[in-house]
């Protein structure tokens, strides 16, 4: 992780008589302890906060350094030297994991590690992450190979933006006169401050994607280069160093334990490894520095870049294998030990080599041989992309006989998961392609001009006037439902048009977050947008399931939307929710096959026999229901695969396939509920 940029930072930038051992073994430490925690314990450590924190001490205090003495700051030959340290034991890893992922992960884990080793790739981890909103405490068996780049990517990020920051402070200080270290200490003070009110803040309002925002980070970058600049002023008496050193160094192995970090991380609970690793830099060699400088500490050290590197994919794909979300006391010490055997062959055979390398000059030339070190990893990646790309198969078309899909049911409701078709018939979608079968209609999409918070897209239009106009409104549940609609739509020329927000059902109150009302607000502009001019008809969520199990329910905030719209005179047809379970099933099935019993969840558990607005006296006259419950599971299960076609792209969606199998049903069943 962290401690990538750390070990390459100390190396490149730091003549060996003037390096602190302790700080060695320091890195050292913080590479065990996110290890550990990683295969064992199953949380956060606090480790890599220490490594953001040594890589400002490092670097900042580099480049400061050379601009208080005078010396010019070369921007392209500092960024080609810790590139140097850093990219060619970063491509060897990525392209050992893409082999790892490709030939032992199943097929249905492979987009997701493409992609993300790709942005891997282009140390753009991290957005990805934060952008798909990955809960980074979940089941490890369900992570990418590449998901620990998250932070070396931050790292590299901040590698760019030092020596930059560093340069203009020094110019401009001398340009007005003014001391360059004032200025350097002003300018991390400030970017630290700042860095830490947002950290704190984005934390609390959307934590998945602070957890991986560079923003949220900087600080803890910024606060190193301040300790560089001011830490041979400090004076402290060896006793109150000792006290600091073995204090620090009890916080950082305590953090992950004490800290319930999964929800509340990075913010001020940051605050705890960082100052705990400043404390450890302030004692020095007193105390617990003494032990960090013994020779083990040290070769430790030195290898905590690559041992982060590897425990990683590693442990994901041992995870794999063993079809478990933790490996136990036994694969917990094979994780270890291989990733400490991989850790100190790359150190000897790649990046002890590797420092001995002069690179070419000029810098472009030393920055191309950067580059290149990355080139088998990313050609490894581009081979693999266009595999998976090839295997997109035939799209599932209405009346399908190999693929029919939910038709399966309609023909004959007691029929089982995986009936009908010709059982030799490939699935649709590939469990490869599975997780990408989303109904997008992105094309089709504009803000709308009356509520720029709202975006409306039209995927279903006819040439000439439509002869009925109809909106889904609501989170992508109905998002996925499209694809139903659809075949009915273009035959009866309607047109369909949505206002959809992720993880927002149609509803005037918070139905996923008591505190956010965002959705609330979205919600109650998408009826004021819909009262300027009113469709004929508006398709809604009826249900909702908040987890696995019996646990659906009709919200009073979707009746109370059901009543604005009634107000407005618009018939509403709202759709019982699909089940939603506390696994992939696409991933139980590429595991155990067609009708294979682990695989077919009892409908029993998943769904009432009422659907629970049957048992509300509320409902207003304008709503028709429509449940499409028959055509999602048999009487007895709900099963990953019907007609052949695998019915769920994750968790708890629809895939796009499954949904287009359903459209006679949905054909038959709405012009009745609207009395069209």
């Amino acid at each position: 992780m962290a401690s990538s940029g750390t070990t390459v930072t100390a190396s490149a930038t730091r003549p060996r008589s003037e390096r602190r051992p302790e700080i060695e073994g320091l890195r050292g430490l913080a590479a065990v302890l996110v290890v550990v925690y990683h295969v064992w314990v199953g949380r956060v450590s606090g480790g890599v906060d220490v490594f953001f924190l040594l890589s400002g001490f490092f670097v900042l205090g580099m480049v400061a350094r050379r601009a208080m003495r005078g010396e010019r700051v070369d921007v392209g030959a500092t960024w080609t030297r810790l590139f140097w340290r850093l990219v060619p034991t970063a491509g060897l890893v990525l392209l050992a994991s893409t082999v790892a992922a490709a030939v032992l992960l199943p097929p249905s884990t492979w987009a997701r590690n493409l992609r993300e080793l790709v942005a891997s790739g282009l140390f753009l981890e991290n957005w990805r992450l934060a952008t798909d909103a990955v809960d980074y405490y979940a089941n490890h068996g369900t992570a990418s190979v590449a998901q620990h780049f998250w932070s070396l990517s931050i790292q590299a990020q901040f590698y760019l933006a030092a020596p930059l920051l560093v340069l203009l402070v020094a110019r401009w200080a001398r340009s007005r006169g003014v001391d360059v270290r004032s200025a350097l200490l002003l300018a991390l003070s400030a970017v630290a401050v700042v860095s830490f009110v947002h950290s704190v803040h984005a934390t609390a309002t959307d934590q998945a994607f602070a957890y991986f925002d560079t923003r949220t980070r900087l600080w803890e970058f910024a606060l190193g280069g301040l300790l560089a600049l001011v830490l041979d002023r400090v004076r402290l008496g060896r006793v109150a160093r000792a006290v600091l050193g073995w204090a620090g160094v009890v916080g950082l192995v305590t953090c992950g334990a004490v800290l319930d970090v999964g929800a509340a991380f990075p913010g001020y609970l940051a605050l705890w490894p960082v100052l705990s690793a400043v404390a450890v830099l302030v004692a020095g060699r007193a105390g617990a520095g003494e032990r960090l400088a013994t020779p083990a500490a040290q070769y430790l050290g030195s290898i905590s870049y690559p041992l982060y590197l590897w425990h990683w994919p590693v442990l994901v794909v041992t995870l794999g294998l063993m079809g478990t979300a933790t490996p136990g006391l036994v694969g917990g010490v094979v994780v270890v030990g291989l990733s400490g055997a991989l850790a100190v062959a790359t150190h000897h055979l790649v990046e002890e080599p590797l420092r001995r390398v002069t690179l070419p000059r000029p810098v472009g030339l030393a920055a191309l041989a950067v580059a290149a070190s990355l080139l088998p990893a990313m050609l490894g990646l581009a081979v693999w992309a266009a595999v998976v790309a090839a295997d997109r198969g035939t799209p599932v078309a209405v009346g399908d006989q190999d693929h029919p899909g939910a038709a399966v049911l309609v023909a004959d409701h007691e029929a089982t998961g995986g009936a009908g078709g010709d059982v030799a018939a490939p699935v649709r979608p590939s469990t490869a392609r599975v997780q990408d079968d989303w109904a997008d209609y992105r094309d089709a999409c504009a803000p709308v001009p009356d509520h720029p918070v709202l975006e409306q897209c039209v995927p279903i239009a006819p040439e000439g006037e439509p002869q009925r106009r109809i909106t889904v409104v609501g989170d992508s549940h109905m998002q996925q439902l499209l694809p139903a609609l659809e075949p009915l739509a273009r035959e009866r020329g309607w047109q369909v048009s949505t206002l959809v927000r992720a993880r927002c059902p149609f509803s005037l109150a918070s139905e996923t977050d008591p505190d956010d009302a965002t959705c609330v607000d979205w919600n109650a502009a998408a009826v004021e947008h819909l009262a300027l001019d009113p469709p004929d008809a508006v398709v809604v969520s009826a249900t909702r399931d908040v987890r696995a199990g019996l646990t659906e329910q009709t919200p009073d905030g979707f009746v109370a939307g059901w009543r604005a719209l009634d107000e407005l005179g618009i018939p509403v047809v709202a759709v019982r929710d699909n089940p939603r379970f506390d696994h992939r099933p696409s991933e139980c099935f590429e595991t155990y096959g067609r009708g294979a019993a682990p695989c077919g969840i009892p409908r029993a558990e998943l769904l009432a026999p009422d659907p629970p607005y049957a048992l509300r006296d509320d409902v207003p006259s304008n709503v028709a229901f429509l449940d499409l419950s028959n055509e999602i599971c048999t009487p007895a299960t709900c099963p990953p695969e019907i007609g052949n076609v695998l019915v769920y792209l994750d968790d708890n969606h629809l895939s796009a396939s499954y949904s287009r199998t359903m459209s006679p049903a949905v054909g038959t069943q709405l012009p009745s509920l609207l009395g069209w």
